[in-house]
């Protein structure tokens, strides 16, 4: 009885642990998301010369939170001939997989919620299924609109999952692991930041960061939600929480991105200068610069067409990075310095 009272108090104190860990990572990245959105929406405002919000609290870094407390009292409308029970469970599908996407990222040496061997196919599994949250709430609100634009989503975001996966592919060559911290620790050089994978493997930088963009519908690859084309596409019924999950589904996808950017190719928390102590400042600091290159884009970058997007992700993306993954495997054969940390111990 003993033996069971003190082995149900074991993996009780372990479940306790490992709740703790995963709740405090999402509060957190939930609040950074609140000043991110502030962030994105000066950015935007700097370059066309206007405030941007600056009303509510200081400067206006409490505008983030007014509009998560309109959206929260706001009235929930249900179109007439939806589907209620899938109406509902697709936004939370969205945001309930963006946030255990976050489970295997490291934020530094060891501060991982679940420190995985097979961290980059979770993260691929988890992604996949995101397109599910996207077609489920296009169909289930009975419209032409959202119907048409779930369709273009998920054309747009299975097509540029391809390129990001056999872009890391090339990364897990190199690495010889599919382990996020591993891809950090394999970076981890005397030459600081050209130690880390953004040198090796530049032309992928530039692709993963465009089929980033593509894959998580952000201008000026928006065009499942383009408000001159569709009416907001698939999204186009929703109002007050249920769109809400939706918004910070797709703004948390967009910082998941940032963070993958940060291990696969710009040394997670590394610190780019040999002799200065790492940590996960670096890892924050590496995120924010990444995410106001992705707001830049967002306000300079004229909206593209569907074809003209369909076209760069099928046609010049696939065929790069398919021809990449061959060289860098020829590369990591041959032991090129930099392709094949696995093999000639970094």
């Amino acid at each position: 009885m003993d033996f069971m009272i003190n082995t149900f108090g074991l993996y009780f104190g372990t479940f306790l642990v490992i709740l703790g860990q995963a709740l405090l990572v999402v509060v957190l990245i939930l609040v950074a998301l609140a000043f991110l959105m502030y962030a994105d929406r000066k950015i935007w405002a700097a370059v066309q010369i206007r405030k941007g919000p600056n009303q509510v609290g200081v400067f206006g870094l409490l505008q983030s939170f007014a509009d998560f407390i309109k959206y929260i009292v706001k009235e929930i409308v249900v179109p007439a001939g939806a589907d209620k029970v899938v109406f509902f469970l697709a936004p939370a599908i969205t945001f309930m997989l963006a946030v255990v996407a976050w489970a295997v990222v490291p934020f530094a040496d060891g501060w991982v919620v679940s420190d995985i061997n097979v961290g980059i196919l979770y993260i691929f599994a988890v992604s996949s299924l995101e397109v599910y949250g996207v077609i489920m709430g296009g169909w289930a609100s009975n419209s032409k609109y959202a119907f048409l634009g779930s369709l273009r989503s998920a054309a747009q975001m299975i097509s540029y999952e391809v390129s990001i996966g056999l872009i890391i592919v090339g990364v897990l060559i190199s690495t010889g692991s599919l382990n996020l911290s591993e891809i950090v620790r394999a970076q981890d050089g005397n030459y600081g930041l050209f130690s880390w994978y953004w040198l090796p493997h530049l032309p992928m930088v530039w692709l993963f960061f465009v089929s980033a963009l593509a894959e998580t519908n952000r201008p000026p690859f928006d065009l499942p939600e383009a408000e001159s084309e569709l009416v907001a596409g698939y999204q186009v019924e929703y109002s007050s929480t249920p769109f809400l999950l939706y918004m910070i589904g797709e703004l948390m996808a967009v910082v998941l991105m940032t963070a993958l950017m940060s291990v696969l190719f710009f040394g997670g928390w590394l610190s780019p200068i040999p002799g200065l102590a790492d940590g996960i400042w670096w890892m924050v600091l590496k995120m924010a610069v990444l995410f106001f290159m992705f707001s830049m884009v967002k306000a300079l970058v004229p909206r593209f067409r569907y074809d003209q997007l369909m076209r760069l992700g099928w046609k010049v993306f696939l065929p790069m990075s398919l021809g990449w993954v061959v060289l860098v495997a020829a590369f990591a054969q041959y032991g090129v310095p930099g392709y094949a940390r696995w093999a000639v111990g970094g």
